[in-house]
């Protein structure tokens, strides 16, 4: 491998929505997530619906109660 091209490989932190917090090794420091394998409905076995960015509220909006 060449010298001074790779970035430093350290000690991070990943943060989940749901507080789970889990320590491990990469080039950024601090990550948040929004799911994780602990909250995700996959590896639980829930289903529940995961909202990212108002995408059922807009569904709702542009094709719910206006519409019959």
């Amino acid at each position: 491998m060449r010298a001074e091209i790779h970035p430093e490989y350290e000690q991070t932190t990943i943060t989940c929505a749901c507080g789970e917090v889990i320590h491990t090794r990469s080039t950024k420091k601090n990550i948040r997530v929004e799911i994780c394998s602990k909250c995700h409905p996959f590896f639980t076995g829930e289903k529940k619906f995961v909202d990212s960015a108002g995408r059922i509220e807009r569904f709702k909006q542009r094709y719910g109660k206006g519409r019959k």
